[in-house]
């Protein structure tokens, strides 16, 4: 809409420009009703919001002007004001003829609201007494100040004729000045330069409220006072003035109105008597208490609290909100060192001041001599009373300048004795109503208060290592059966609201006994303990693994997709067991181990069933030839399966058994080839071509991904270059990538290798990169991907739609074509959802200058609708099902040009 503001003050013009202009509004300005009158007679608006208390004209005259004007009378008008008497504003506003009254200040939420409202109501056409009323109130009100302004003038002439204050109001010690009404001084007391700092001499003619107005009473406070003064009652108050200095007094205070002989009030004599000494007896009083509170909760809190760190945190929180700290923290000495660590904090600004703060507890450095390090080095409560003056702060005043802290307490807390840290404690800023400082009495509460958290950490250190020695090996350090059967049964809890399997472990050291026999039970201890340092290191968390008995060890998997994850790790676990040197007085021994593996639920639906079924294979594999066996037979054969192809593949890769077979992607416009896409095929001597999916996820399972990955990136480039060299119309390959190659430190250098035979290989290469493996690492994928487009290499990006990017990331991957999933392609010819989702990833992709391809198109309708839809090119068994290297150049690297019949173009 086209809005007109109408407002004297320059900032609120500037307030609601920025409110409206960010709904989308166009606004214009006036600074009074004949501005806008001028403005409305040039320019179209849709509604007017105006202030009432202008000058020239207020917006009661502009409603009115507005509706009596034959052009502009349907206009909406909203009256925006902060006027005290808002009740009888808003009456006499709609009176007037205005839509709506909305009183200082609105959100911008309202006030739009409002103006949806107005645009669709009739307006109210303004009654012509209360017109009249109006311009009789303004005369009078004219009158009036004019006849006040003459009052005073004749008051202050007679100031030197008025009856003098007898000697006793002279000698009172409470302050006590005579004004007239208008609030001038006309006579004070000794006591009141005392209480307020104006020498009596500056005071006469001044008005009291100027003086001594501490900007905390609001208008409706002197209504009030005025009303009851005014009547000729006595007033009386306790409130908040200002001194000459700027600080702030309580005062009690008793304004008694004085008339003349004719029953005139013509002064006012005001008592005031100052509570600067009593508030602050109220405030230590009150001060006291929260620190009892703080006390009484944190007393209540060791007994309640397991864990240190929750009792530091809530210890912190209760100092800030019973004991009425500004900020509260704890130190603590960092490990191996003489710096100090933030262990918890709360407050006002807590975060913002110990971000980055560096505090030490050696004395040999500035930053070892603060209240923090001298009290955990002297185990000595510091005070500092004054925190922005004082030398052991000096570090810290301009970071902390900003808060107004006053002072800061620091306390020494103990673990049996010895000083592992301090508690801070900061009151806030001092002032005439607050106390910045400690006295004695508060000095001893807290010290006692910071030895009670010093008892808290003992109890809960030994109540640690009780619960320690209750569920964990004192030997390795590993969790015994207990606890090892808690940690099962909540794995066991997530597997099954995961939908996924669970695997335990259970294994047994071989020629222990012997080793225990033969070198004595130190070194069988030292055994385990290495045992276990190479299981925690292996397994990569402590929480997997348990002992159990003398030499057993329990391992859980949490998550188990398939059988073959389970055998390569018990595969190569085993083996590096057997190549590891575990050292034992200075002899190095090889350890072998046997395993008994349950899986969940197949073997059990709880965590006890599940070890014995584990126990029961690692028995029968302790009576058998084998290393490891499956409580389920079926299990078992299953990985000998997965063992047995895991072989086959390393010798399919020594004896070439690899093939590349290549699948056209043709112009959805011209049916022209434009590229291929590489798949790697397995032919097996022994039964012929093999199912990419039945041996693909081996080869990333077993990591010899990487190597046939390397192979399939050099046959395509050596492909791409044949063909070039027979004067084929060579197109570029694309070839898929892994995950595990992507991240590869060293598959950037594998790039630069395969491309760096020839000037023109980078020409004919396009890597393939699933969207799945781009977002396991955003930030790393984008680095490396940037680094081999550098090199003159296409990047694609294959399966969109399928591994929840955003479109922030969209944007910034250096990608140069999107390839749309097959199931998209599906979709689009069965839903409308569907053909919507792919026209939108098609606009989007051509909207970041990105080629579209779309994967799996297998009907001519697939086809008819990705034409219709822009689609670049295409792929799939449309067209052709990806054949070996041989085929692909003698039925489409030679002409004819056009692979689509005529007419079908």
């Amino acid at each position: 809409m086209n809005l007109l503001i109408v407002d004297d003050d320059p900032t609120n013009l500037k307030l609601l420009r920025a409110q409206l202009e960010s709904e989308g509004h166009a606004l214009f300005e006036a600074h009074d009703g004949v501005e806008a009158l001028a403005l409305l007679n040039r320019q179209r608006v849709d509604a007017v919001i105006s202030d009432i208390l202008m000058p020239c004209m207020d917006g009661y005259r502009l409603c009115h002007e507005i509706r009596m004007n034959e052009r502009l009378r349907d206009l909406p008008i909203i009256i925006y004001s902060s006027t005290y008497t808002a009740l009888e504003d808003e009456k006499l506003a709609l009176e007037m003829g205005a839509n709506k009254y909305l009183k200082k200040p609105a959100s911008v939420a309202i006030i739009v609201a409002a103006l949806h409202e107005v645009i669709a109501q009739p307006y109210a056409a303004p009654r012509p007494d209360v017109l009249r009323e109006v311009e009789v109130l303004k005369n009078y009100s004219e009158r009036l100040v004019s006849k006040l302004k003459e009052k005073n003038t004749e008051l202050l002439a007679q100031t030197e004729t008025l009856r003098l204050p007898n000697a006793a109001m002279t000698a009172a010690a409470n302050a006590i000045v005579i004004t007239d009404c208008n609030s001038s001084i006309v006579w004070a007391n000794p006591a009141f330069s005392t209480l307020t700092g104006y020498p009596l001499a500056e005071t006469v003619g001044k008005n009291l409220r100027d003086l001594v107005n501490s900007g905390q009473q609001d208008r409706a406070y002197y209504k009030e006072m005025w009303a009851t003064i005014l009547a000729g009652r006595i007033w009386h108050e306790q409130i908040v003035n200002r001194r000459k200095d700027g600080s702030l007094y309580p005062e009690d205070q008793t304004i008694t109105p004085v008339r003349d002989a004719n029953g005139k009030i013509t002064h006012f004599i005001a008592i005031k008597q100052d509570l600067s000494e009593r508030k602050a007896a109220e405030i230590r009083i009150r001060h006291l208490n929260r620190l009892l509170a703080m006390q009484s909760g944190i007393s209540s809190l060791i007994v309640r609290v397991r864990d240190c760190d929750e009792l530091f945190r809530e210890a912190c929180r209760i100092a800030v909100e019973a004991g009425a700290f500004s900020m509260a923290w704890i130190g603590l000495i960092a490990p191996d060192t003489p710096m100090v660590r933030v262990a918890a904090s709360f407050g006002d600004h807590a975060d913002e001041y110990l971000r980055g703060i560096e505090i030490s507890t050696d004395s040999d450095t500035l930053l070892g001599q603060g209240p923090m390090g001298t009290t955990i080095r002297e185990n000595q409560p510091t005070w500092i009373q004054d925190f922005q003056h004082n030398p052991l702060t000096a570090p810290w005043h301009e970071r902390s300048a900003r808060f107004g802290w006053g002072a800061v307490a620091m306390l020494p807390l103990c673990r049996n004795g010895i000083p592992i840290g301090a508690l801070g404690l900061y009151p806030g800023k001092a002032g005439a109503f607050n106390i910045g400082a400690f006295d004695d009495e508060e000095k001893q509460l807290l010290v006692g208060l910071a030895s009670d958290l010093s008892f808290g950490i003992d109890y809960i250190e030994k109540e640690k290592k009780l619960t320690y020695l209750a569920y964990y090996d004192v030997l390795t350090g590993l969790a015994n059966r207990t606890m090892f059967l808690d940690r099962v049964a909540q794995y066991i809890r997530s597997a099954v609201s995961g939908g996924y399997k669970l695997a335990v472990f259970l294994l047994d050291l071989e020629r222990f006994k012997n080793i225990n026999d033969s070198l004595g039970r130190p070194a069988g201890d030292e055994l385990l303990r290495q045992v276990a340092e190479w299981l925690t290191r292996e397994a990569g968390d402590a929480n997997l693994l348990a002992r159990l008995g003398a030499d057993h060890f329990a391992v859980v998997m949490p998550e188990v997709k398939q059988g073959g994850d389970m055998a390569l790790f018990v595969e190569k676990w085993m083996q590096a067991l057997l190549d590891h040197p575990f050292r034992l007085n200075t002899a190095t021994f090889r350890i072998r181990a046997k395993v008994g593996i349950a899986l969940f639920p197949e073997d059990g639906a709880n965590a006890d069933t599940l070890l014995k079924h584990a126990e029961a294979a690692l028995k029968q594999a302790k009576a058998s030839h084998n290393r490891y066996l499956f409580h389920t037979q079926k299990m078992t054969e299953m990985v000998a399966d997965k063992l047995v192809l895991e072989n086959q593949l390393r010798q399919a890769l020594d004896n070439e058994e690899f093939m590349l077979h290549y699948q056209p992607k043709v112009n959805l416009v011209s049916g022209k080839l434009t590229s291929a896409e590489a798949l790697i095929r397995w032919n097996d001597p022994r039964t012929g071509l093999v199912q990419p999916g039945r041996f693909i996820p081996i080869l990333e399972e077993t990591g010899l991904i990487y190597e046939v990955g390397r192979w399939a990136l050099g046959k395509a480039i050596e492909d791409y270059l044949r063909w070039r060299s027979a004067g084929l119309p060579a197109v570029r390959i694309a070839v898929n990538v892994s995950a595990l190659q992507l991240r590869n430190r060293g598959f950037i250098a594998e790039i630069e290798q395969a491309i760096g035979i020839d000037a023109h290989a980078a020409a004919g290469l396009e890597l393939e990169i699933t969207e799945s493996q781009i977002m396991e690492d955003v930030e790393q994928s984008i680095a490396t991907l940037r680094a081999i487009r550098a090199m003159g290499v296409s990047i694609a990006l294959d399966d969109f739609g399928t591994g929840f990017s955003s479109l922030s990331y969209l944007s910034k991957l250096p990608i140069d074509t999107l390839k749309i999933d097959r199931s998209f392609v599906i979709d689009m010819t069965t839903t409308p959802e569907g053909l919507a989702r792919v026209s939108t990833i098609i606009n989007l992709a051509h909207s970041l200058k990105l080629k579209v391809v779309a994967e799996g198109v297998e009907t001519e309708e697939q086809s008819r609708l990705l034409r219709l839809l822009s689609c670049d090119e295409m792929q799939g068994f449309l067209f052709s099902i990806p054949v070996p290297s041989d085929i692909f150049e003698t039925r489409f690297l030679a002409p004819p040009p056009s692979l689509f019949p005529p007419g079908d173009e």
